[in-house]
């Protein structure tokens, strides 16, 4: 497969710590800062809470936080999850007036009883913990809903490049144009989520998955990123996964905890992205315009990365470096791969 540039496939060491990994290229600055706090002994949740944040308050970012689309009526509202193990997990869904919804899926977690809070509850709990309340709807996003909601285009240049947090291109639209009406307000589009994974020098392991969910998607509908199993799993015992893309295929096959399960028996991370791809192909038969991209992370630092389609980007670092890196595997690429196919390596490359 032809490489972006300056993008290269990753080559991944077996126990690196600590260690980084995200998704989308988007993610790698964030990556960057959390890191050099994780070599001084900060904790993988605080890394990956750190990554999510700095996504969440970047208005570029058309998924995450202030720069993310609302939803059909106008309205943004914010999922996220964070794990650390089975026992020790928060989320927080349809949240509507805070914006680093990250860090209170993690009050959540660690101030209540409970695993999730949603709607007007999260913002009344977000109160309490004394979190800034402020408008979610930036002026990019606003101008956007406008454009989508009398029908005209909101594409931004096919040669955006690879550190673009924005989702939509000439050949997304071209796509959407094209798939089949399911409601007369649900018009489908791509959307990306950032899902993040660590491993700290302690060897714990965390994670965090943050989003605003599927753009223009109808009032009230809550993705896969909030729900434990499904876009997020955490489980020391055998390792962590994160999903982003279509989240309605990811709920349908509990993604992540499904790959961390595969782990738990045996699999390489690598095989076991493939076991929830596969399932996914073979349950939903995906079209062309919709994407699933999984990164998981075994209890010992091994990681792997894969995606229905190309065009999925992970941001790694660890004591190396800060890379954006194209995955391990892509299930069906544009192109045919050159060389030895890194699932053919037992899971790295």
């Amino acid at each position: 497969m032809m490489q972006p540039q300056n993008i290269k496939v990753a080559s991944v060491s077996e126990h690196p710590s600590p260690l980084i990994v995200a998704t989308w290229s988007f993610s790698a600055r964030g990556c960057r800062k959390a890191f050099q706090d994780l070599t001084t002994g900060s904790s993988a949740l605080d890394a990956v809470c750190s990554v999510a944040r700095e996504a969440e308050a970047d208005p570029t970012i058309d998924s995450v936080g202030f720069g993310g689309l609302p939803d059909a009526t106008g309205k943004v509202t914010l999922d996220a999850a964070v794990m650390i193990a089975p026992e020790r997990c928060g989320a927080a869904c349809a949240v509507a007036r805070h914006l680093f919804v990250t860090d209170l899926a993690r009050k959540v977690m660690e101030r209540t009883s409970h695993v999730m809070l949603a709607g007007e509850g999260a913002d009344a709990f977000a109160d309490a913990m004394d979190m800034p309340s402020t408008d979610l709807l930036s002026p990019a996003a606003a101008q956007a809903w406008r454009r989508w909601r009398v029908g005209e285009p909101i594409g931004r240049p096919v040669d955006a490049g690879p550190s673009s947090g924005q989702l939509f291109s000439s050949h997304a639209a071209s796509a959407r144009a094209h798939a089949p009406a399911r409601h007369p307000m649900e018009r489908e589009t791509p959307h990306d989520t950032v899902g993040v994974l660590a491993i700290d020098r302690a060897r714990a392991l965390a994670g965090a998955c943050s989003t605003s969910g599927m753009p223009f998607k109808l009032a009230g509908r809550v993705g896969d990123s909030s729900i434990i199993g499904h876009g997020l799993y955490v489980d020391p015992e055998a390792g962590g996964a994160v999903a982003t893309g279509s989240g309605e295929m990811v709920m349908g096959v509990n993604g992540s905890f499904l790959a961390v399960e595969c782990m738990r028996r045996g699999a390489t991370p690598s095989e076991a992205v493939h076991e929830v791809l596969a399932r996914i192909e073979r349950r939903f038969r995906p079209q062309s315009h919709q994407q699933v991209a999984l990164i998981a992370l075994s209890r010992t630092g091994e990681w792997s990365a894969g995606a229905l389609r190309s065009g999925f980007i992970v941001s790694c670092a660890q004591a190396s470096g800060t890379e954006m890196l194209q995955p391990q595997f892509v299930m069906h690429p544009e192109e045919a791969v050159d060389g030895p196919h890194p699932a053919d390596a037992g899971g790295k490359s």
